[in-house]
């Protein structure tokens, strides 16, 4: 196997805390801070918070088992990992195939985060010039041109490819290292700062006391599960290179649960700070609702309501504009360098290429497809998210579980789980997670599927 002879010169996480930190970054995106608290106030508040922490401990968390575990299996990039999980050539030609279809969503997504995270470093620098009292810059950071937009893109692909390029120690680790306890501090920081405004107290209770009768809502019940996998990143293959540089010492089992804890944690802590925050924008007059109950700009909800919240707040709303900014910049970095790795790690390893140049020139292409999006935006933005999040994503996250519940036979599982886990095989864990991820998993997947592409 070309993955298994490189293993040994391959780089690992020094530290458990760094690896924990670096996966939840990888997690942790605009999908907690920006999706999820969208999600729960067009789905109820509290019971589709009820029901989106469920569904991560009976779906997401079993999948991002499998996914670490075929990582640290293969100890090499997506598709040579896949491909370790069989010793017959026919099937390891199509987990090969797998692994290529693993790697696209990483690209396919980052094509579009990056003009995301291109918009949120313009309002962090608009927030900043805002308070040094430059208010035409300022303008025009918060407008959405192409030349802005532009700008944005560009500065976040560099940041991310720095990042990279530093490899797993020097690069994704250390600054997981300092960006996510960042992350949390800034949170509790804006959460505290939020609650002392009025207003806010409502915002909390229709987040925290769920509505019993929406609970089994069939719409909220798939929107919670869309949700809860793509916060977790599941099928999008980040999960699996991680894995590969985990050492064989470890829990797997229980680094995923870490994992699955600080990023459901983030995600509702969002909740926490952003539901309160549209009550207070509420409260100065900003409308968030329509008539019917609906959000109005659901996809804009952090860019429109809360710097309208934070305008009508004064100096003290401008000094947190700027926190909570600088806080999804930190959010998106983290996940944007582990979508750029997966297809660093495949051609630095496959061709034994530099890990410098290599990173450069990868970025530099799915760069080049943002510009393509970004000068035809209103016709490709959507496309793409689509083709990403809809298609892609779950196809890849169902392929990884048929092949991991079916092709890869139990004894090398449990064998795998063992390695950090000595006795798994008696644990309940041992004994229910190889059948939940051959039978029950996989029909979740299809019910995800099956929704967002038949309820549009």
């Amino acid at each position: 196997m070309s993955g298994m002879a490189q293993s040994s010169s391959r780089d690992f996480f020094a530290s458990r805390l760094g690896f924990i930190l670096s996966a939840s970054g990888a997690a942790v995106g605009l999908g907690n801070i920006w999706g999820f608290p969208t999600q729960v106030a067009s789905n109820g508040g509290g019971a589709f918070l009820l029901v989106y922490l469920v569904l991560i401990a009976f779906v997401a968390f079993p999948m991002l088992v499998i996914e670490m575990a075929i990582g640290r299996h293969g100890q090499a990039n997506p598709v040579d990992s896949m491909r370790s999980l069989s010793p017959d050539p026919k099937a390891q030609k199509f987990a090969a195939g797998v692994g290529w279809l693993g790697l696209s969503v990483p690209c396919a997504v980052l094509a579009f985060y990056s003009i995301v995270g291109g918009w949120i470093i313009c309002f962090f620098l608009a927030a900043v010039c805002q308070l040094l009292g430059w208010g035409e810059l300022s303008q025009w950071l918060e407008g959405f041109s192409v030349e802005r937009n532009l700008f944005g893109t560009i500065i976040f692909y560099v940041l991310t490819i720095l990042i990279v390029q530093g490899g797993v120690k020097q690069g994704i680790e250390k600054w997981s290292t300092r960006l996510m306890p960042a992350l949390f501090v800034l949170f509790a920081v804006l959460f505290i700062y939020i609650l002392m405004q009025d207003g806010a107290v409502a915002g909390l209770k229709q987040y925290l006391i769920p509505d019993f009768s929406k609970i089994w809502n069939k719409d909220l019940i798939l929107a919670a599960m869309g949700q809860g996998f793509f916060s977790l990143t599941i099928g999008g293959c980040s999960m699996l290179v991680y894995g590969s540089y985990l050492s064989k010492k470890e829990n797997l089992p229980k680094m995923a649960l870490s994992v699955t804890l600080v990023d459901t944690g983030v995600a509702f802590i969002a909740g926490l700070v952003v539901m309160p925050a549209m009550f207070v924008a509420m409260k100065q007059g900003v409308e968030i609702y329509a008539a019917d109950g609906s959000l109005l700009n659901s996809d804009t909800l952090v860019f429109r309501v809360l710097p309208m919240m934070f305008e009508s707040l004064g100096m003290f709303g401008q000094f947190f504009a700027v926190i909570f900014f600088l806080l999804l910049t930190i959010a998106a970095l983290t996940s944007s360098i582990s979508m750029l790795e997966c297809p660093v790690t495949l051609v630095s390893e496959r061709w034994n290429t530099s890990r410098n140049g290599t990173t450069w020139i990868l970025g530099t292409v799915i760069a080049l497809l943002s510009v393509v999006v970004l000068y035809h935006f209103a016709e490709l933005f959507g496309l793409v998210v689509m083709l990403a999040t809809q298609y892609l994503q779950p196809l890849a996250a169902l392929m990884f579980c048929l092949f991991g519940g079916w092709v890869w036979r139990h004894r090398a599982k449990i064998t795998e789980l063992e390695h950090g886990f000595p006795g798994v095989s008696q644990h309940w864990f041992g004994r229910l997670w190889p059948v939940y991820i051959k039978y029950v998993c996989p029909v979740f997947v299809v019910a995800v599927m099956w929704f967002s592409l038949f309820s549009q």
